[in-house]
Formats: structure tokens, C-alpha cells, sequence
């Protein structure tokens, strides 16, 4: 086990905390991470762990949150949506009893990605966007396109920065310098 509770109270504490949408949204990246763990044979427990999990700093206030920014990225600070991520390892380790590094990391990572993530990471960085329960249909199955037109993560990950940077142009919101850098990196991968 990856955790020291039990998947059933996991879901019993995340009920108590989060609002009902977001644990909704958690049991859907946590079916969704399980999924496409067995699609590409990762490990199916972890990967329900860690999309239960992924989202456990949801339920703190910004100013909650803000007491842990010695662990946020110089980029992160832009914008306060993305803080829960990097709480997010803190409280899954902390609270959860979650000892695996690439549970801790793919929580870490959700938000803003990383360069030479994992496939593990992708995973959950994925089924974060494409879960069924409360993400749009068009968004969703964009994402998905992408992902089933060869198989391949990298490709699911890029079509995901690309709806997110322009949604966020759109909004005239900043762009984290790591987001820009993770979207070429993927670029480049997937015109090999």
C-alpha cells in the first residue's frame, strides 16, 4: 500500500474537506488514472492513490496555502490556482502517509508539469483534464483525440498546454515561464 489509510478513508476524509464538486472531480481523476495506469501498464493502485489524492490542498484558503510558499516555483506565485499542487505533495505525505516519491511528485506536477516528466506523472497530469465527471465534453475529448490519434502521452500533454496557454491569453492571465518551457519541450518531442 502507498498510503497508511485506506482507499475508503481517503474518500471519507477528502468528503469532509473538499467541496462536493471537487471530490467529485477527485474519484473522476482517480477512475480516469486507473484507467490509463492499465493502458499503460503502470501500476493501477498507485495511480488510484495518487488521483484520489491529487487535488487534497483544494480544500485550504489562499491564505492557508500562501504560508507554504517557500516550497512554491518563482513562477507559481503568479497565480494562486496553482498553489495546491505543490501544498498538495506536503499534505499527501504529511497527512496521508504517502511515502512513494512519484505519487508525491505526479500531485507536485499536476498544475504546471514539468520537463522529462514521468509517464506515471503524465498519467495523472492527464486524467486530471480528461475525467468524466466535471470536465467539459469539448475540452475532454480533445485531449483525448490527441491521445488515442497514436497512443502516446507526450501528444495528450501538448494538446493540454496548447488549450491551456491560449485559454489563459485569452483571459489575459500570466503564463508561467515552466508552463512555456514544458510546452516546447513536448513540441519538440512530438515532431520527432
Amino acid at each position: 500500500m502507498y498510503t497508511t489509510y485506506s482507499i475508503e478513508e481517503i474518500k471519507e476524509n477528502l468528503k469532509l474537506c473538499l467541496s462536493y464538486e471537487r471530490y467529485i472531480h477527485s474519484i473522476g481523476t482517480m477512475e480516469k488514472a486507473m484507467e490509463l495506469a492499465e493502458r499503460f501498464n503502470l501500476d493501477i493502485t498507485k495511480a488510484q492513490v495518487a488521483g484520489l489524492l491529487h487535488d487534497c490542498a483544494k480544500c485550504l484558503t489562499n491564505e492557508e496555502l500562501e504560508k507554504y510558499k517557500e516550497s512554491f516555483e518563482e513562477c507559481e506565485k503568479l497565480s494562486y490556482k496553482t498553489w495546491h499542487a505543490p501544498v498538495g505533495e506536503i499534505i499527501a505525505q504529511r497527512d496521508y502517509g504517502v511515502t512513494d516519491k512519484e505519487i508525491l511528485s505526479s500531485i507536485r506536477w499536476h498544475t504546471i508539469g514539468r520537463i522529462d516528466m514521468t509517464d506515471f506523472e503524465k498519467i495523472i497530469f492527464i486524467a486530471d483534464k480528461i475525467e468524466q465527471r466535471t470536465r467539459e465534453t469539448d475540452f475532454r475529448e480533445k485531449i483525448e483525440k490527441a491521445l488515442n490519434k497514436r497512443n502516446n502521452l507526450d501528444d495528450a500533454m501538448l494538446k493540454s498546454f496548447k488549450i491551456t496557454i491560449k485559454s489563459l491569453l485569452k483571459r489575459k492571465l500570466p503564463i508561467c515561464f515552466q508552463t512555456i518551457e514544458v510546452y516546447n519541450d513536448l513540441l519538440e518531442k512530438t515532431l520527432k
